[in-house]
């Protein structure tokens, strides 16, 4: 311990989005997904790397920290550590992975020290314990969590079931630190070290995923469903719906037999079932908004809460978000932006403080910044270097903001990195892509050219806060771009890159408190166009996360179509030059990334996990 400050670390292990989470004294120091830091999309294995830099961060080591929470949703850490001691065909652990966790003090480590979870309690954590909430209802919805066997809480009598069967569904009631369950939805035994194809069980989240292999070829791709949706109809029949309590899904029709094999965006978008694509898209999130709807009404009922908190993958889905806030008796809602399972680790953290520790609640979740801010030396390093002193011109803004709204109002699409990184799957205006939402062409001009993604997908508003009501329907509080709202009919012409083809958005409310420079950005911009709307996007390229570093922001930038990057009060263009030389960049960049990627990685698990 250093003095009397007291550090709790919260894990998601091993599986997708694999994240860790540093409190100190009950607030957040860092939070981080391992993906940002290898550069490998949703990455599975150990967790070294992203402890390592929330260690780093505080500036301390293991020593420090009092309590290590954990949870995969597979089996127990403790359970999958032993089993990975001599299993030697787990996709879970790469060579270099196993080479690390054996050389760990937390590999293989256990109480009192070293504490595991069920998988919807740290879901629910994430959730109550860090929202403005004194008590209130919680909905977690995911594709699939721990076995009954595993679960830590207390079940209901009439929410009993086989001790292998896996959660699907939980709610609970909260006072304070206190949670109780109401009811859980279990999917049948399965249980196994993995179960790759858990989207053929019989719950909400699963069958989403399901869904989602079959139009895109892969389970993890709800996001592409959900703007999808719109395109479609609904005449094909409910594949899901409730009766009662009781949540009944169909058998997968027989003549859904076209899933996509995945030979190109070509191949997709010319491919003969892309209308039956996109019915079931709409289908299936029709389905899931009114089972959503059904089940916080009910919620409300059992509860008579005021308030309702969301976690799980299914609680990204800001369009069903938004009808729950629209259609449901709940006065606030509140879903913290890293509602998937890279939250698991925050809601670990949380359980450790408050539960294991034994400690109140006080933190409230008002910002997702929860990154590294980088020094200015980094910053100055990384467009200092070869590649971008030979392809881009550098320049030190007096006033990056009126810099960057200049470059917007003239139709560029610049990069924006600020301060710590986004904790979550959104970029919220620290590692953005921005430009202008006013001409209907930017939203295809940005989806084709520099983030190379489908068409229909849609752009983000960011708008500031007290300006909201002006262009968007309903609720106006959305800092997170977790709720999906009408944008009004007479905006609509105004703003077209951000409105979807249903007329809806995926807000953000930009507020001056949690992030003043994205804030006047914006303001700069709506003095130079009268709109106080930008599109926003998150800054990576298809198939990469999110940028994280310097480095990770000007390799971005060079082997991309971005016409500008604002970092820090740096701003960066290209050079003539560049058009000819980014295909050669981009290739040499990536191999440069996967060797640096290596060594910070040795570098870090010996340093930091071995003490």
């Amino acid at each position: 311990m250093t003095g009397s400050t007291c550090y709790v670390l919260g894990i998601n292990a091993y599986d997708h989005d694999v994240s860790a989470c540093l409190l100190r004294d009950g607030e957040v120091v860092a939070a981080i997904n391992k993906e940002r830091l290898t550069r490998l999309k949703h990455d599975t294995g150990f967790y070294a790397d992203p402890v390592a830099y929330c260690l780093l961060a505080a500036g301390i080591t293991l020593d420090d920290v009092e309590v290590v929470v954990r949870n995969s949703y597979l089996l127990p850490v403790a359970e999958l550590e032993r089993r990975f001691l001599s299993y030697a065909g787990s996709f879970l652990m790469a060579p270099s992975d196993r080479d690390q966790a054996l050389r760990s003090r937390l590999f293989g480590a256990g109480p009192p020290k070293v504490i595991d979870i069920s998988h919807h309690l740290a879901h629910a954590y994430s959730a109550f314990a860090c929202s403005p909430f004194e008590s209130g209802a919680v909905m977690v919805v995911d594709g699939v969590g721990s076995h009954r066997e595993d679960v830590l809480e207390p079940v209901p009598a009439d929410s009993e079931t086989d001790s292998l069967s896996r959660e699907s569904e939980s709610y609970y009631a909260f006072e304070g630190k206190s949670l109780r369950t109401i009811q859980k939805a279990w999917m049948p035994p399965t249980k196994g070290l993995v179960n790759e194809e858990f989207f053929f069980m019989p719950g909400l989240g699963a069958l989403y995923s399901r869904v989602s292999s079959y139009i895109f070829g892969h389970w993890n791709r709800c996001g592409e469903v959900m703007g999808l949706a719109p395109f479609g109809s609904l005449d094909m029949a409910p594949l899901m719906e409730l009766r009662g309590d009781e949540l009944h899904i169909e058998e997968w029709p027989a003549s859904f037999r076209h899933p996509y094999l995945g030979y190109s965006d070509r191949a997709w978008h010319d491919s003969p079932h892309k209308g039956h694509w996109e019915d079931l898209a709409r289908r299936i999130q029709e389905d899931t908004e009114n089972v959503l709807i059904g089940r916080a009404r009910r919620l409300h009922e059992r509860t008579g809460a005021k308030q309702l908190v969301m976690a799980g993958g299914v609680a990204l889905n800001c369009v069903a978000n938004g009808r729950v806030v629209d259609e449901t008796p709940f006065e606030d809602v509140f879903i913290q932006p890293a509602a998937g399972d890279d939250g698991i680790a925050l809601g670990c953290a949380l359980y450790g403080h408050l539960e294991v520790l034994g400690n109140d609640r006080g933190w409230v979740m008002t910002h997702p910044y929860l990154g590294i801010t980088y020094e200015e030396g980094r910053v100055e390093q990384a467009v200092r270097a070869p590649a971008a002193r030979m392809t881009a011109s550098r320049s030190r803004s007096t006033n990056a903001c009126e810099d960057a709204a200049e470059l917007l109002a003239a139709g560029q699409v610049i990069a924006w990195v600020q301060g710590g990184s986004e904790f979550g799957p959104r970029a919220l205006g620290n590692r953005s892509i921005l430009a202008d939402p006013r001409g209907a062409k930017m939203k295809d001009h940005v989806n084709e050219r520099v983030k190379h993604r489908q068409g229909f997908r849609p752009f983000a508003p960011a708008v500031l806060a007290e300006r909201a009501a002006e262009y968007f329907e309903g609720h106006t509080h959305s800092p997170f771009m977790l709720l999906a709202q009408g944008v009004k009919p007479e905006m609509r012409e105004r703003i077209p890159a951000v409105t979807h083809v249903d007329g809806t958005a995926r807000v953000q409310t930009v507020h001056k408190e949690t992030n003043p420079r994205f804030y006047e950005l914006i303001r700069a911009f709506e003095r130079r166009t009268g709109v106080p709307v930008v599109l926003n996007t998150s800054f990576n390229d298809r198939g990469e996360p999110i940028v994280e570093t310097p480095g990770d922001a000007v390799r971005a930038f060079l082997s991309t179509e971005l016409d500008a990057l604002v970092i820090h009060d740096w701003v960066l263009k290209k050079r003539a030059i560049h058009k000819t030389a980014r295909p050669l960049l981009k290739r040499w960049m990536r191999f440069r990334q996967a060797l640096k990627s290596a060594a910070i990685r040795e570098a870090a698990a010996k340093s930091i996990l071995e003490g």
